[in-house]
């Protein structure tokens, strides 16, 4: 923006400059040449008492003493064939001086001025004298010079000018990017100071405005995440206390180990309600939290008659994603399995690596789903529609992404791509 109104500017000026100086030199070299016509005249003139009273002799001696002091030739034309001063044939405009007529020509020595002189005994008598082009010209070029270099000054200072005024629109809109930018990336302390413009200096408070607004609204959102998930410890308690009332201890401890888990959930959820939502600088080790909860989901597996095949890549495998994020992720996957497959549907999950960091594959062997399930909210099955969507931002966290793609068998297979965790602090 900066250069470009600089080249407005240095545009207008070159325009504005030719507009006035292309006439001015003009009018220059006509006025030069004015003035030497003028000069050359007046002197011619001045012979016309002594062509119009004197002798040949003094009209010789005279003329050749006006030609010696201007510098240029003077020829006096008496009637008949006599050529007084600097001898020169008879022009045409000689011709029609004789016929009683003064006149001003252009010749091929410059411009040729002849003057008629009447009164005298034996006819019209005519003075002539040319005005070289060099004193034509004397002093043009150097004004034109003097002009130009005066125009080039200008349209210096005009790009100079226009330089500062551009600094001061571009500095404060540089400033309102970055503190954009800045917001873009969760800095929300990000403040833009108003310069500038009036017109900027609005933008800039409307954008400080914004960014205090948004701030409260996610402290806010943040708030009532945590205390409704505060809110979940209650009903966790009595079903604590219900799994602890259960006559058979496997039972029991089945289901307070699935209490706990869920407690942890719980807790996990509220530490992240309340924490900053800058990137996470850890990771965790991707083999160690998908053994876990698959040997947490083989139990519910057995219980519906699921076959489950486990494939894993010894560890460890550490990837930018922390451990209890990718859990909540893989289980969200495999809760998916469980809620849109009928009891009895095998699945399988293989942990793997990859160029890229690590892949996490869970196929099952149900009726698939269309591509268009991975979008937050939607769900042709009526649940949430957030399980897959949990998975894909958890991964695209990480420095990954999530493909939903259909198996071989006809079901539908999800593959988590995880990066590592150099990936989001390497340069």
């Amino acid at each position: 923006m900066r250069a470009r109104l600089a080249l407005l500017s240095a545009a207008v000026s070159v325009l504005t400059l030719v507009a006035f100086l292309v006439p001015l030199a003009l009018l220059v070299r006509t006025v030069a040449e004015d003035r030497a016509t003028v000069r050359a005249t007046a002197d011619a003139q001045s012979l016309v008492p002594v062509v119009g009273t004197a002798d040949a002799a003094t009209i010789r001696l005279t003329a050749e003493q006006l030609a010696a002091e201007s510098g240029r030739p003077v020829s006096v034309f008496l009637p008949g064939d006599t050529v007084l001063g600097t001898p020169v044939p008879r022009t045409p405009a000689v011709a029609l001086a004789e016929r009683g007529r003064s006149l001003t020509a252009e010749s091929g020595e410059g411009r040729e001025v002849v003057i008629a002189v009447q009164g005298r005994p034996d006819g019209t008598g005519v003075i002539r004298t040319v005005v070289p082009r060099a004193e034509l010209t004397a002093g043009v070029t150097r004004a034109w010079l003097v002009l130009a270099l005066l125009g080039v000054l200008l349209v210096l200072l005009g790009l100079l000018v226009a330089d500062r005024l551009a600094r001061t629109l571009v500095r404060p809109i540089a400033e309102l990017s970055a503190v954009s930018h800045r917001l873009a990336n969760a800095e929300l302390d990000a403040r833009v100071t108003p310069a500038g413009p009036a017109e900027l200096r609005e933008v800039a408070g409307a954008l400080n405005h914004l960014a205090g607004r948004i701030q409260v609204l996610l402290a806010q959102e943040r708030e009532q995440v945590a205390d409704l998930s505060h809110r979940l410890r209650t009903p966790l308690t009595a079903l604590r206390l219900e799994a602890e009332s259960l006559r058979e201890p496997q039972e029991a401890a089945r289901i307070a180990a699935a209490v706990d888990g869920l407690e942890r959930a719980v807790t996990g959820l509220i530490r992240q309600a309340r924490r900053d939502r800058s990137p996470a600088a850890t990771g965790g080790d991707a083999a160690a939290v998908v053994a876990d909860r698959v040997a947490f989901w083989s139990v519910l597996a057995e219980d519906t008659g699921r076959a489950i095949r486990c494939d894993l890549d010894p560890g460890p495998l550490p990837v930018a994603v922390p451990a209890d994020e990718l859990a909540a992720a893989l289980d969200a996957l495999l809760g998916n399995v469980f809620a849109h497959t009928p009891d009895g549907t095998a699945f399988t999950v293989r942990l793997a690596r990859d160029s890229d960091g690590v892949v996490l594959v869970v196929t099952d062997e149900g009726p698939g789903m269309p591509a268009a399930t991975v979008r937050r909210g939607a769900s042709p099955a009526g649940s949430t529609g957030l399980g897959l969507d949990i998975a894909r931002r958890v991964a695209e966290a990480g420095g990954g992404r999530l493909e939903l793609r259909t198996a071989p068998g006809g079901g539908a297979e999800v593959r988590l791509w995880l990066a590592p965790p150099a990936a989001l602090t390497g340069p």
